[in-house]
């Protein structure tokens, strides 16, 4: 009987398993980033580890189980690099407490979960109710700065959620400390690395907009970047946004980097017009970078810099430089188009009244008309 049960088990674990590949395929085909198709493959090992465990096949998951599914995620251990970054890991008892799967973490593989049961609904795979249902959602119509589409009055569709979620805090995106910024920028260790960080930092753009530029990209004498929306990176890196836009770089320092690099470092003997190469003296100094390798030089300059922060990450510096531009007094609508949002919503995190405006109000309010000692310039770590 039991080893019955174990045949059975090892069929539906592979039933899944083709499924979820052939899921993954569509969402490539749909014109779906390669990274964010990686990301729902990764997301649904969660619901494969939760099957396996509980012997379920997964046509036969239902609303119900999907709260175990929930409870199963929440017990999951975190393998995030920034928790691993971390000099001092949390302890009970003396001994070291792992890190758990965030909220936000836990309802993005739930959404991928979603995701799933609706296109293998769709595709007739699944014939059962979405485990991860949907209910109408009463408090989205009191929320007065809820962004709505243009015909959200005129669709009968009421906005949902799903119940199977959890609460998680809406965190602010930090920007980095004008010290710590120096201290990164001080342990970049080539021209190719620089003009990486110079454009994410003076321009706003996103990891995958700079890993996606090609040299006539650049306009030197006009000073600006073209954001192009493409899909031939062999590395799967692309703009997020479906607009194409153009950015305006008047800081000298920025493209004078970018100029450095292709004159002096990028390999000349290529006929690939992407800017950001692996470069150096390999064989596949001709490769495209990815964002992994990315990743990884940004975390080893700021471990060089003694920056430990989890929360600095490349897309900081996206962070840092929207939040400068807000404080410096660009408009709202302005800087939705440079940042290339499609929403007023995702800009509106950065016209939040920022800290050092907030105390110079206070102390004027008490009548202290003198500037604050302002002598914290962030800390490193």
């Amino acid at each position: 009987m039991g080893d019955s049960s174990a045949v059975a088990n090892d069929t539906s674990v592979a039933d899944f398993d083709k499924v979820r590949t052939r899921f993954v395929a569509y969402l490539d085909a749909s014109g779906c980033s390669p990274n964010t198709a990686r990301a729902y493959g990764h997301d649904l090992t969660h619901l494969r580890s939760f099957l396996v465990e509980h012997s379920l096949d997964w046509t036969t998951l239902t609303p119900a189980r999907a709260v175990d599914l929930l409870i199963h995620l929440r017990q999951k251990p975190s393998r995030r690099r920034g928790f691993a970054r971390s000099p001092s890991p949390a302890t009970l008892n003396g001994e070291p407490v792992s890190a758990r799967l965030s909220a936000s973490t836990i309802n993005r593989i739930l959404a991928a979960v979603s995701s799933f049961y609706e296109w293998a609904t769709i595709t007739e795979r699944f014939g059962g109710t979405n485990p991860i249902t949907r209910v109408h959602d009463r408090t989205a119509v009191h929320v007065a700065e809820r962004h709505r589409p243009f015909l959200a009055g005129v669709t009968s569709s009421p906005p949902t959620r799903s119940p199977v979620r959890l609460r998680q805090v809406h965190r602010l995106p930090r920007p980095m400390a004008d010290n710590q910024v120096d201290a990164l920028v001080s342990q970049l260790r080539c021209r190719r690395d620089l003009a990486i960080v110079r454009l994410m930092l003076d321009g706003g753009l996103r990891p995958g907009e700079v890993l996606g530029l090609h040299l006539t990209d650049i306009a030197y004498g006009k000073r600006r970047v073209t954001i192009r929306v493409r899909f031939d990176h062999p590395r799967g890196a692309r703009s997020k946004s479906r607009v194409e836009r153009v950015v305006d770089l008047h800081e000298a320092a920025t493209l004078e980097s970018v100029s450095a690099y292709v004159m002096h470092e990028r390999p000349q003997d290529t006929d690939t017009p992407i800017l950001f190469l692996v470069g150096g003296h390999s064989p596949r100094r001709h490769v495209a970078l990815s964002y992994s390798a990315l990743a990884k030089f940004f975390a080893r300059a700021c471990c060089r810099a003694q920056i430990r922060a989890p929360w600095v990450t490349p897309h900081a510096l996206r962070h840092t430089h929207a939040t400068r531009m807000w404080e410096g007094g660009m408009r709202e609508l302005t800087l939705q188009k440079r940042l290339g949002h499609a929403s007023p919503e995702a800009t509106r995190i950065y016209t939040r009244v920022s800290d050092s405006i907030v105390v110079a109000e206070y102390r004027h309010a008490l009548g202290f008309d003198d500037p604050a000692d302002d002598t914290d310039d962030g800390d490193l770590k």
